[in-house]
């Protein structure tokens, strides 16, 4: 195995690190995912126990 094996790959060299915009979609996409599930858990409730 040579040294340099644990370096990035070449292609990755150079590239902006997309971490940050990926947490924020999670967060854009997962906020109203959750709210709506709880939303959902709710109004469930109130139909099934009146």
């Amino acid at each position: 195995m040579s040294p340099d094996s644990s370096q990035s790959p070449p292609d990755a060299a150079g590239l902006p690190d997309r971490r940050p915009l990926i947490a924020f979609t999670w967060l854009w996409v997962g906020a109203p995912l959750v709210y709506g599930l709880y939303e959902l858990v709710r109004k469930a409730t109130q139909l099934f126990t009146g």
